[in-house]
This record gives C-alpha cells, sequence and structure tokens, in this order.
C-alpha cells in the first residue's frame, strides 16, 4: 500500500507544490502523480550515477556542445557618447511609468493590449485626472540620438533573404529576421550571418 494512501488531499497538494507538479483531480490522480514523480527521480539518480566519470582528460570533446550551452553574441563598437546615451535612455526607461489603455482595469483583453489615444467627451484619462494612467506624451520620449537603436546598441536591418545581409556592417548593424520568413529561409539567414559575422537579433536557438 503507497505511503500517500493515508495522507489528506490537502497534504498532496502541498507535496505536488513543492514538485512543482498539477494539483488538480481527485485523490487517486495526486498520488498516482506523485508517485510517477517518485519513480523518475530514481531514474535520474541511476543514470547520474552511471555518467559520473571525468572528461578532463577527453580529446575528442565536441566544441559544439560547449556552443549549445552558451553563445556568445556580437556587441556593437559603440563611441563614449553613444554608449553614454543608451546608458542615459536605459535610466529614463526604468522610471516611466506603464502607458495603459483607457479601461484595461475594467476588461481584461485590454489589459493585454498596447496603448492607443483615448477617445470620449467625458474620458478620464483624456482629461489626465491624477487616478487614471498616464498618457504617452513627447515629454516621455528619449535620447534623440539613440532613439531607433537596439537596446544592445545595434542599429535593426529587417531582412527576409540571405543576399539582404551582404549590405549590412556587422560593427553597427544587426538583423531582425522578418516575421513572414520561413523555417528553411530562416535556417540560411543564420548560416549566411554566421559566415559574414552578423548578430540576428531575434535568432532561433532551436532550428
Amino acid at each position: 500500500m503507497s505511503e500517500y494512501s493515508d495522507m489528506t488531499v490537502a497534504q498532496l497538494k502541498e507535496l505536488l507544490k513543492e514538485a512543482g507538479l498539477p494539483v488538480s483531480g481527485k485523490k487517486a490522480d495526486l498520488i498516482s502523480r506523485l508517485e510517477e514523480a517518485e519513480d523518475h527521480e530514481d531514474i535520474i539518480e541511476e543514470e547520474a550515477e552511471e555518467d559520473d566519470w571525468d572528461d578532463s582528460d577527453d580529446e575528442d570533446w565536441d566544441e559544439e556542445e560547449e556552443d549549445y550551452f552558451h553563445v556568445a553574441k556580437q556587441k556593437p563598437q559603440l563611441d563614449e557618447a553613444t554608449q553614454a546615451a543608451l546608458d542615459t535612455r536605459k535610466a529614463q526607461k526604468k522610471v516611466q511609468p506603464k502607458f495603459r489603455r483607457q479601461e484595461w482595469f475594467r476588461y481584461k483583453r485590454l489589459s493585454r493590449t498596447g496603448w492607443k489615444r483615448p477617445r470620449g467627451d467625458d474620458s478620464s484619462q483624456r482629461k489626465n485626472r491624477k487616478y487614471r494612467s498616464p498618457r504617452a506624451r513627447v515629454g516621455y520620449g528619449k535620447v534623440a540620438s539613440v532613439r531607433d537603436l537596439h537596446p544592445s546598441g545595434f542599429q535593426e536591418i529587417i531582412v527576409h533573404r540571405p543576399e539582404d545581409l551582404d549590405g549590412i556592417d556587422p560593427a553597427i548593424q544587426a538583423a531582425r529576421v522578418g516575421g513572414t520568413v520561413g523555417g528553411r529561409k530562416r535556417v540560411l539567414i543564420h548560416e549566411r550571418a554566421d559566415e559574414l559575422g552578423i548578430r540576428v537579433l531575434n535568432r532561433r536557438r532551436n532550428i
């Protein structure tokens, strides 16, 4: 008989929460979920013991496996003035309020959308009343010299084909693959960018 059978549903749910597992279902489902997780941990421990060996002297280590865990990203070549402007913009962004759409607190669908100018003669947000979210205005603008730069400092260039990468300067520009580009062409763009040493800002690691 399982050790979990004598426990209450509340106690079982606490164990599931600690293990990061779902807490929904009947008591039998909770017990089954805990037992499966226990068996899985035992298998992992056995595999870890079998794989416990020193690979420091292994000369056949594949460097590509190391790149799987960490891939260094290219950094732009920025002058002191541009770097100072980026730091200033970052500090400004930390204290900038979050611009919310009118009536965002009333309708969940509006809380997930971006800013939209408030309308209506009786709109409290349009009238700038203190208990409403602030409006997006010119006064919240950032440093003009770095307004269109990526947070890393690169100038973004939209690409749709591998040939579009040929005109990019890897020192100050980075590529962003267009949203309509398919998976096969995206792989070709990634490969071409690696050859030219160009950073892809929205790179997908799983393709």
